[in-house]
């Protein structure tokens, strides 16, 4: 039994520390391509052009996607069945996408494992063992996975496209696809992996209704008895209620492992077109930007609870001048200073993990912030980061349900030919939809 529990703890802490060393790799690169030591090293041909490297880095690579690790796996149903259908059964996991589904359910065990670490609070959580042939709306999936894989594939993405921007040694190598190809493999498992496992998740009419669904649950405004299955912010509450209960080095550890945020604005912001001088004072009107920002946000946030139903319309114009003033100024602030879409992206990509960050510590110190007056703000900005990430999500899901082949590929993926063909007898004998309601209830 001893043996059995050393076991299990052994696997979730090799199952954390696989997890953090993508991290760290990730952010040693970024510390080297901000940092300039990056372009250093591309000025070297021999580092561009080392063969003994990339033949290094490709048989790495083999083992990193997990070839090397399935080994024992086809010994084992070699020497009881075979090594010819030891081969096909191996090839049809892959055909399956069994990796997909394995790399995702280890976000799933990093995630709690690490929580359990910082906060307490261990309990069971349900695997969903049984066989799910229904539909699970976009709204549910976020609820399920948002925190657990979403935020840390995003993070991941930001991490890549900020090393492919800057990145001068392996751009145009082997060796960056040898270097980064795992990585994005699991970022993209972590992102769509739950709308690839699910029925019917690429049906044009169930993605209308998931779209619908999600519009109400962002929207909806939450309070005593309401559950985070009717209100988002219910469920944000949910989410941070853990840091009530944790102790005070689990609220430090939390704050010092939300710092790493920063390290965007500080690094991208001297890469600006714009940004000549590299004084400490170009860092300090990045963060007058932001704190002016904040101010805005929480007058409205304010302005928004004091006005009356009467005056919800012409606060409405208020806000929507208000955009418009804003949008006109960055225009002019383009012409002027003669901005590229590349210093725009790098500032998309500087300030939006920021105030991600500033999101974590806050929550962190609900207290103080809730008698600063800034609790509302800090619900706000919350509000709007899920609505970015919700589309970033529902939009290529969105688009590959255009072609209807998608669907058809995904139900034959998921179930056995025979389920297949019974699931669209079942379509044929159950008619045409006859309305909204209808598609909700399937």
């Amino acid at each position: 039994m001893l043996s059995c529990y050393f076991t299990t703890v052994g696997f979730y802490f090799s199952t954390l520390l696989t997890v953090l060393t993508v991290y760290v790799f990730l952010y040693g690169r970024l510390y080297l391509v901000l940092s300039g030591l990056e372009k250093g090293l591309s000025t070297q041909r021999a580092i561009r052009n080392n063969k003994p490297l990339q033949v290094a880095l490709a048989s790495q690579s083999v083992v990193q996607i997990g070839f090397l690790m399935a080994l024992p796996m086809i010994m084992e149903i070699g020497l009881e069945k075979g090594f010819r259908t030891a081969l096909s059964d191996f090839i049809l996991m892959q055909l399956q996408l069994a990796p997909v589904f394995f790399t995702f359910s280890l976000g799933t065990k990093t995630h709690y494992y690490g929580k359990t670490l910082l906060h307490g609070g261990a309990e069971y959580r349900g695997t969903g063992r049984s066989f799910v042939v229904f539909h699970a709306k976009f709204a549910d999936n976020y609820r399920l996975y948002s925190r657990s894989h979403f935020v840390k594939g995003i993070e991941l993405l930001i991490l890549l496209v900020v090393y492919h921007i800057f990145g001068r040694s392996y751009r145009s190598g082997v060796v960056y696809i040898l270097i980064t190809v795992q990585i994005w493999f699991m970022v993209g498992t972590w992102l769509f992996a739950p709308f690839l496992f699910n029925p019917s998740g690429f049906e044009w009419q169930k993605i209308v209704d998931d779209w619908t669904d999600w519009k109400k649950w962002i929207s909806n405004h939450g309070g005593i008895g309401v559950s985070p299955e009717k209100s988002w912010e219910s469920w944000w509450e949910k989410e941070h209620e853990h840091l009530r209960y944790s102790g005070m080095r689990g609220i430090i550890t939390e704050i010092l492992l939300a710092l790493r945020f920063f390290v965007y604005q500080y690094g991208l912001v001297y890469h600006l077109n714009i940004t000549e001088n590299k004084s400490i004072l170009v860092y300090g009107v990045s963060w007058l930007v932001i704190i002016v920002v904040l101010l805005l946000m929480k007058a409205v946030s304010a302005g928004r609870r004091r006005l009356s139903a009467d005056f919800q319309l012409l606060f409405r114009l208020v806000k929507g001048c208000m955009f418009i003033t804003l949008l006109s100024v960055f225009v002019i602030l383009v012409v002027l200073t003669h901005m590229t879409i590349k210093d725009v992206i790098v500032c998309i990509l500087a300030f939006m993990p920021t105030g991600w960050g500033m999101l974590l510590i806050a929550q962190a110190c609900k207290k103080p912030i809730k008698r600063a007056g800034f609790w509302l703000s800090v619900q706000t900005l919350a509000r709007g980061y899920e609505v970015i990430m919700g589309l970033l999500l529902f939009t290529p899901v969105a688009f590959l349900a255009w072609f209807p082949f998608v669907s058809e590929f995904q139900t034959r993926m998921l179930f056995n030919q025979a389920f297949s063909r019974g699931l669209q007898i079942s379509r044929i004998l159950g008619g045409p939809r006859k309305g909204p309601r209808a598609s909700n209830s399937e």
